[in-house]
């Protein structure tokens, strides 16, 4: 039998995308399913605070077990910027395409462009706190390339293949990205019980 659990996010694409990954394994209910209207503050310092406050919010708010994420891309030459403010890096807008533009600006002549992304899931189960990680490396190209995909998705190259995120689609993506990996071992805990 799946698992009911509400995923704490107001992100569309993630619902659809973290969907899709957890299919055969948690019957999601989006934040809407539960009547939560709110935009659940993200005051964090690291994604990890971010996942926990939202987790934290929906159990002591609705008391429903939940999951929720919170994901930056962390650019090795910017000692890890974007990192926690990655969807409000060139405003509290959540902008993609600025944030793309601000990152593409400020890596203009910088030789290294190794960055890595990484998702942070908080889980909130029956009284007890968890947390799992998922971390892919890769680069940062110089323009924008592919459709698919949301966020910083169309100038990440993962290591190992030279098309971006945006280029691979949802079907690579959904197997190899950071957030997969963090998700897949949600599962593979929640299997285990």
């Amino acid at each position: 039998m799946k698992r009911k659990l509400v995923f704490a996010t107001n992100n569309a694409h993630k619902l659809e995308e973290v969907s899709e990954i957890v299919k055969n394994t948690i019957d999601i209910l989006s934040l809407k399913d539960i009547a939560c209207e709110e935009d659940i503050a993200e005051t964090g310092t690291t994604l990890e605070e971010n996942a926990f406050i939202k987790v934290r919010y929906i159990k002591d708010n609705y008391d429903y077990d939940c999951f929720g994420d919170d994901t930056g891309l962390e650019v090795e030459a910017l000692d890890g910027a974007p990192g926690v403010y990655s969807a409000r890096y060139a405003g509290d807008g959540h902008d993609a395409q600025a944030n793309m533009e601000k990152l593409l600006q400020e890596m203009q002549g910088v030789s290294n462009r190794k960055a890595r992304f990484r998702s942070v899931i908080a889980l909130v189960l029956e009284g007890k706190e968890y947390q799992f990680e998922g971390i892919v490396n890769g680069t940062i190209i110089e323009e924008k390339r592919g459709e698919k995909g949301f966020g910083y998705d169309p100038i990440f190259v993962p290591e190992g293949y030279d098309k971006t995120f945006a280029e691979l689609g949802n079907e690579v993506k959904n197997n190899i990205s950071h957030r997969a990996l963090a998700v897949k071992a949600l599962c593979d805990f929640l299997n285990t019980l």
